[in-house]
């Protein structure tokens, strides 16, 4: 009797400690927090490239022929005027000998026609000649003055051909590709050689398309240029956005103009660092970040309960060791950094420390 008395005892006992009592009786969860802050960031990126000439020329023939002589060579320093290289002038050399010696025949035509109109005036004069005679030789002086004017347009033609036969420097640079060589047959407009023009330069870089655009945000005005071997850092300002994604890289290229007095050899590696405008908003440290139905959001711990629940998030960019927000939480909550792989909704948790 008193067997069955003390299993009843035990029974009811176990009955009446429930899942709850049990979970009541538990330690609240242990974890790292910080104070949710709404602060204007600083934040930059960086990319490397190369120092390049402002302004380059791309020298070639403007006829077709084969090449005789190459008298420049990658890397030096050029003129404006001096010849670079030459091709096979014979035959423009013979075009302008024909072409003198039409315009010598139209000229003694020229000549004759002129003494005939003299003769045709001096007879109508004295009544031997007849006006339509006159009119006539008046006929023949045009035609051969006009013959004149078109053989002397043929010899400057022929003196222009000729002259291309000789590649020259459009301007005072150096030569950064040559695309030819002697005895080669070179097309019209084929590229020859590559001038960087003397003057401003630029630093030439190909980034993402994301950091450029910076998710809507502005750069300041001007940006860090360090050269990578080694020297003074420089100041560059936008200069030229290409307006076309490179499809291979996904990249754009940019061009930021250097200072005038920069001391900067062309080919230079060199690093870009420019600076978002800063701009106010939350951000949050990786290790904060968790999932609701496969959107991003984070473990919110009410500060009167310290119970936690998970709240869905905006996120605007992110970052080396961060991330930033722009919806689903205020500045002066709490949120979870650190313990929350195993948190359920509800949850009472301890808040081992807070703030940033």
């Amino acid at each position: 009797m008193h067997s069955l008395i003390l299993v009843t005892y035990c029974c009811a006992s176990l009955a009446a400690c429930t899942p709850a009592d049990v979970a009541s009786e538990k330690a609240p969860r242990l974890v790292e927090t910080v104070t949710v802050e709404a602060e204007p960031w600083p934040e930059s990126v960086s990319s490397t490239g190369e120092i390049r000439a402002s302004v380059q020329s791309e020298l070639s023939f403007r006829i077709s022929g084969r090449i005789t002589e190459r008298l420049a060579d990658v890397g030096d320093k050029v003129k404006k005027g001096q010849a670079l290289a030459r091709m096979d002038a014979e035959e423009q050399q013979a075009d302008l000998q024909v072409a003198l010696a039409t315009l010598q025949s139209a000229e003694a035509q020229q000549t004759q026609a002129q003494q005939a109109l003299d003769r045709q005036q001096n007879l109508l004069t004295t009544g031997v000649s007849t006006q339509a005679a006159l009119d006539e030789a008046r006929e023949s002086l045009l035609r051969a003055n006009a013959t004149v004017d078109s053989a002397e347009a043929q010899v400057d033609t022929a003196r222009d051909t000729l002259a291309q036969t000789e590649l020259r420097a459009d301007a005072n640079g150096i030569i950064t590709a040559r695309n030819a060589e002697v005895g080669q047959v070179a097309q019209a407009a084929q590229l020859i050689f590559t001038l960087a023009q003397d003057g401003p330069r630029d630093a030439v870089f190909n980034i993402d398309e994301s950091l450029f655009l910076g998710f809507g945000r502005e750069f300041e005005s001007e940006v860090d240029i360090v050269p990578l071997s080694g020297g003074d850092p420089m100041k560059g300002t936008l200069r030229e956005i290409s307006p076309t994604i490179d499809r291979s890289t996904g990249t754009i290229r940019i061009k930021l103009g250097l200072e005038e007095d920069a001391q900067v050899s062309l080919g230079s590696p060199v690093m870009a660092v420019a600076r978002y405008k800063p701009v106010t908003s939350i951000r949050l440290p990786w290790s904060a970040i968790a999932s609701d139905a496969g959107r991003p959001a984070v473990w919110v711990v009410d500060s009167q309960t310290a119970k936690a629940s998970l709240r869905p998030v905006d996120i605007t960019t992110y970052g080396s060791g961060y991330f930033s927000i722009s919806a689903g939480v205020t500045p002066g909550e709490i949120v979870v950094t650190n313990g929350n792989k195993f948190l359920s909704e509800g949850e009472v948790v301890s808040i081992e420390g807070a703030g940033q």
